[in-house]
């Protein structure tokens, strides 16, 4: 017999005891185990239907159950997020609130809209709500300055200034620049107007094409366009420190605006075009597309000047010029409809309007 007054013999006996309690269970639990799979290797399949048939009306029960809640969840956590843009629009550099303001476009919009009269509206007032010119609501809805505007009536506002126009059979663009008086290669650069061809700039009949800028045949403008179609000076004329000169002879045809970041020029003789201002040309490039064959000159002042379209180079990657020496020809490469310069002012990767520093 063990005396359990001593430690040693007390953890001897409980290591026994429960060595033989595990054994039997072990022994029972295998004994079971055995039985039952005997039991389902014979009856197999048997319970695969019922088993199946449990466990998805189980997960058709979670998901009714569980569903409203999750979705209830997930929109608390998006109210939780937008409320979380506000924390970021706070400053930790000084601790000074910064005010995180939404940034709208200046894109107009692509299809023309309808405005509903109200009372009191003019047509002047309607024309800068949508940033176009009177007579670009008067022909679109061909309304003259005399009529009355009924409250409750609807007017049709173009996208920009300028007309709209249906194609006709036989109408190419350079026509239709013609018949409104403004340029072929501000028709293709709306980035609205579609073409058939992307090439040649091919119309389909019937189709609408936006002319920005255009001016509707034998109409008396109420409010006169001012022309940008002027002759630039000499390039190289301009000499003095830190201003600019005109990189090319020419006719202005098309100027700056969202969709145009830069300055036309056009000149069917296909003259030189010089750099505006000394620098190191770092990109002569040839695309099919958009700008076709051109140059870019970093300025070594934040500003970067781009030469597009152009027919040949005179210069290469590299290079060190100064202001109105020869980088180029004009020309109508890419994606032009004549002869012309695109020319770009940018200040730090932001293209700004040529015509601010070109006098």
């Amino acid at each position: 017999m063990i005396s359990f007054s001593e430690p040693i013999g007390y953890s001897k006996f409980l290591s026994q005891y429960f060595s033989i309690r595990l054994k039997r269970g072990f022994f029972h639990f295998e004994k079971r185990k055995d039985s039952l799979v005997d039991r389902l290797i014979k009856e197999r399949g048997k319970y695969v239907r019922p088993f199946i048939h449990s466990g998805v009306i189980g997960l058709v029960f979670l998901g009714i159950t569980l569903g409203p809640r999750i979705i209830k969840d997930e929109g608390r956590m998006t109210k939780d997020e937008g409320r979380g843009g506000a924390v970021l629009g706070v400053a930790a550099y000084n601790g000074d609130a910064v005010s995180a303001q939404t940034q709208i476009s200046d894109k107009p919009p692509a299809e023309v809209r309808e405005y509903t009269i109200a009372a009191g509206d003019t047509v002047g007032q309607i024309a800068d709500k949508f940033g176009v010119s009177e007579d670009t609501i008067y022909w679109e809805n061909n309304i003259t300055p005399k009529t009355l505007l009924k409250p409750g009536s609807k007017l049709r506002i173009l996208p920009v200034t300028g007309v709209k126009h249906t194609v006709s059979r036989g109408e190419t663009v350079q026509s239709i620049s013609k018949k409104y008086d403004s340029s072929a290669q501000a028709i293709v650069d709306w980035p609205y107007n579609t073409f058939v061809n992307d090439e040649v700039f091919e119309l389909a009949v019937g189709q609408t094409l936006i002319v920005p800028d255009g001016v509707k045949p034998d109409e008396v403008q109420v409010n006169p366009r001012v022309s940008i179609a002027r002759l630039t000076p000499d390039a190289g004329s301009v000499t003095a420190s830190g201003s600019w000169v005109w990189p090319a002879a020419g006719k202005i045809t098309q100027g700056f605006a969202w969709y145009h970041k830069g300055l036309d020029i056009a000149n069917k003789e296909g003259p030189p075009v010089v750099a505006a201002d000394s620098g190191r040309v770092i990109a002569v490039l040839s695309t099919r597309y958009g700008y076709g064959n051109h140059i870019i000159i970093d300025h070594g002042n934040g500003f970067q000047t781009l030469y597009a379209h152009l027919s040949g180079f005179r210069v290469e990657v590299g290079q060190n010029v100064a202001k109105g020496s020869i980088i180029g020809i004009m020309g109508s490469t890419g994606r032009s409809t004549g002869t012309h310069l695109h020319f770009e002012i940018r200040q730090n990767g932001v293209a700004l309007p040529p015509l601010n520093f070109l006098k």
